[in-house]
């Protein structure tokens, strides 16, 4: 073997690096000067400060998030009462309002106005809003304006249909009345039909309550109180006619009787007024060589008969009596 070539290949080998070699370079610089000791420690405190940092910055921002998250549902909630509470309240200031009014003796079912008074008498939570500062207190409060959203329409619910009853059983009392007064005064138009046959001054009113009659008759199974309420008013309006009627004639004929009768009694006054009457006059004598009066009565009235004959004075004492005189003095002539 040749020593020169032995030489060449231990030159050609590269350096080897040992573990001891790779410790000191850690310990120094690339110029072999060591790393300080704190030097670790210390980069081990930033790591936990940055990840602290990081730590309440990220809590901080997720908060914010779920403040922000329960504020935004605490508004829907809130918004959500308010429009119930609205409907609710327009409906008890309107609608039931005027349905609080009617009386149990307006309605076929008086049951119907109790259910009403209860459903008035129940009290409305009190609205309180989203005035927490927190997610957990706002959070609260919504699930508190959702139950009170629900007592709102649950409440309105219930209202209405308390209301509607009510209108319902007034409306049904209603056309009951109006079919009952219809009847009535259908029975009064056709017997005052009858009763005024003949005794009218104008008959077209009798022709006008044929005709309110017959279309009384056609409404008196329909359900419309109005239409059957109209239907009584031309009724009544064509009893009314007839009534008038048959009392101008009533007057009429009355003061055709009264100016008959006076007619008859200026006739009969007229035809009998030829009679005279003498009742009371006295022819009385006096004087001479006779004593006493004579006197003359007599008396006629028109009527049955002749007048009777007025006796005669008696004459004998003044001028003699002849052979006619009966020689009687007593104040009467005789014959």
């Amino acid at each position: 073997m040749n020593p020169e070539n032995e030489i060449d290949k231990t030159e050609a080998l590269e350096p080897v690096e040992t573990a001891a070699a790779n410790v000191a370079e850690a310990r120094g610089g690339v110029d072999g000067r060591k790393r300080p000791k704190w030097l670790l420690p210390l980069i081990a405190v930033v790591c936990a400060v940055v990840l602290v940092v990081a730590g309440v910055v990220g809590w901080n921002m997720y908060r914010g998030a779920k403040l922000a998250e329960a504020k935004e549902a605490c508004a829907t909630a809130a918004d959500g009462v308010r429009s119930q509470a609205n409907e609710y309240n327009a409906l008890l200031n309107g609608d039931a309002a005027d349905a609080a009014a009617v009386k149990a003796e307006q309605v076929k079912d008086s049951k119907t106005v109790e259910s009403l008074g209860k459903e008035l008498k129940a009290s409305a939570p009190e609205y309180e809003g989203c005035v927490a500062e927190d997610a957990k207190g706002l959070d609260a409060a919504t699930v508190k304006l959702g139950e009170q959203a629900d007592w709102y329409k649950t409440h309105e619910q219930s209202l209405s249909k308390a209301v509607k009853a009510v209108t319902e059983s007034k409306a049904a009392k209603t056309l009951e009345t109006a079919k009952t007064n219809l009847t009535a005064k259908l029975d009064e138009a056709a017997k005052l039909l009858t009763d005024s046959d003949g005794k009218v001054q104008d008959n077209t009113t009798r022709e006008t309550l044929t005709n309110a009659i017959d279309a009384a008759t056609r409404l008196k199974d329909a359900n419309d109180a109005t239409k059957i309420d109209k239907a009584r008013k031309t009724l009544e309006d064509a009893i009314n006619g007839v009534n008038a009627s048959v009392q101008a004639k009533t007057d009429a004929d009355a003061q055709a009787a009264a100016a008959a009768a006076a007619a008859a009694q200026v006739q009969a006054q007229s035809t009998y007024s030829g009679g005279s009457s003498y009742s009371g006059n006295t022819y009385r004598r006096t004087g001479g060589s006779t004593s006493g009066s004579n006197t003359y009565r007599g008396t006629t009235s028109g009527g049955s008969g002749p007048a009777a004959a007025a006796p005669k004075p008696n004459l004998n004492g003044a001028y003699g009596c002849g052979n006619s005189c009966t020689g009687k003095d007593d104040g009467y002539y005789h014959h």
